[in-house]
C-alpha cells in the first residue's frame, strides 16, 4: 500500500509538470494578436456627397461599417461641398483632426475637429492655394503630427499649369501634380503653402508614416501619357518635412491609388484602392523592401473608397459603438 501511494504521488507530480510545460509552450506558440484591437477606417462613398464614413476592425483585416454605414459628418464647406479622401490623425492632446478633399476643382481643403469622432466642430475650408490663382485643384490632403517640431503638417497634391514643363502632358485634362504642404500649431494660423515633394514625375496620393528614425512616404506616380504608370513608389527622409529621397521603382501593379499605412503585428500593412477593379487590395512588409500581397485575407464594406486607417482607444470605440 505504501509503495502504491508513493508511486501515485510521483506520477501525479509528473503529470502536473508536463501540463505546466505544455501550457507555457502553447503560450509562446500562439499566433500574435494585433497590437491594438480598435482600428478604424475613415472613408467616403460614391462621390463624397454624404461625407465621412467609419468602419471598425479588431484584427486589421475584417472591417465592418459603423453607424449602419451612414455618414458621421455631412460636408458643408469648400469648392463643391464634397468630402472625399478623409484623413484623420489624433494629436498629443487627444483631439482628432480631419482633413478632406472638398471638390474636384478649387484651391481649398476641408478641416474639422472632434474629441470622440461623433461630435464635430464647425467645418472650415482652408484656402491653402488661394495665392496661386491658376491652381486647378487640391487633392487627397493628409495630416501628421511632427513630434520634433511640435506642429502639424498637412500635405496634398495640386496642379499649377506651366509649373513643371518637363512633365506637362503626362496626364489628361492638363493635370500635372506635385505635392505641397502647410504647417500649423493651433489650426488658426497656417504657413504659406510650399512645394513639399517633386520627384520629377506627376504625383498624387502621398501618405507618410514614421518607421523608427526615418519617415516613409508612399506616393502614386500619376503618369498616364505616353504610357500609363499609375503605380505606387516609396521615398524616405530623416525628417517629417524632408527633403525626401529619389523615389523607388514601382512596387505595385498599375492602376492603383489611395495608399494608407498602419502597424499590425510588428509589420506595416498597406491598403490601396484598385479602382479599375472596384475593390481594395492589401500588402504587408517588415521593412518596405519585401512585400507580400494579402488581398485575399481582407474584407471591407461595400462601396468603401479612398480613406485612411488609424487606431483608437477602447473609450473612443465604446462611444462609437454606442451611437
Amino acid at each position: 500500500m505504501g509503495n502504491t501511494f508513493s508511486d501515485c504521488y510521483f506520477f501525479a507530480i509528473l503529470i502536473m509538470k508536463r501540463f505546466t510545460f505544455l501550457l507555457i509552450s502553447s503560450l509562446f506558440t500562439l499566433p500574435c494578436l494585433a497590437q491594438n484591437s480598435n482600428y478604424l477606417f475613415a472613408y467616403f462613398k460614391n462621390n463624397g456627397e454624404d461625407g465621412l464614413h467609419l468602419a471598425h476592425s479588431r484584427d486589421g483585416l475584417k472591417w465592418h461599417a459603423l453607424n449602419n454605414d451612414k455618414s458621421y459628418l455631412t460636408p458643408t464647406v469648400g469648392s463643391q461641398k464634397l468630402m472625399r479622401d478623409p484623413c484623420i490623425v489624433q494629436g498629443p492632446d487627444g483631439m482628432f483632426h480631419l482633413v478632406w478633399t472638398t471638390g474636384w476643382d478649387g484651391r481649398d481643403i476641408g478641416i474639422a475637429h472632434s474629441k470622440d469622432l461623433v461630435h464635430w466642430s464647425e467645418q472650415k475650408a482652408i484656402p491653402v492655394m488661394e495665392h496661386e490663382t491658376t491652381a486647378m485643384n487640391c487633392w487627397a490632403p493628409e495630416i501628421l503630427y511632427d513630434k520634433a517640431t511640435k506642429q502639424y503638417v498637412i500635405y496634398w497634391s495640386t496642379t499649377i499649369p506651366g509649373k513643371f514643363p518637363e512633365t506637362q502632358g503626362s496626364a489628361g485634362k492638363g493635370r500635372n501634380h506635385r505635392i505641397y504642404y502647410v504647417t500649423t500649431k493651433d489650426f488658426i494660423s497656417y504657413s504659406k503653402a510650399a512645394l513639399f515633394y517633386d520627384g520629377g514625375f506627376n504625383a498624387i496620393d502621398a501618405t507618410i508614416v514614421q518607421d523608427g528614425k526615418r519617415f516613409v512616404m508612399i506616393i502614386k506616380d500619376e503618369t498616364e501619357l505616353p504610357s500609363p504608370k499609375k503605380n505606387l513608389r516609396i521615398t524616405t527622409s530623416n525628417k517629417a518635412l524632408g527633403p525626401y529621397s529619389k523615389a523607388s521603382d514601382p512596387f505595385t501593379n498599375s492602376w492603383v491609388e489611395g495608399p494608407t499605412l498602419f502597424k499590425l503585428n510588428g509589420e506595416w500593412m498597406m491598403y490601396y484602392d484598385m479602382y479599375r477593379d472596384h475593390r481594395y487590395g492589401a500588402m504587408k512588409t517588415p521593412d518596405f523592401k519585401r512585400w507580400e500581397t494579402i488581398t485575399d485575407q481582407i474584407s471591407i464594406p461595400a462601396g468603401l473608397r479612398h480613406g485612411t486607417v488609424f487606431s483608437v482607444s477602447s473609450k473612443v470605440m465604446e462611444t462609437l459603438l454606442g451611437n
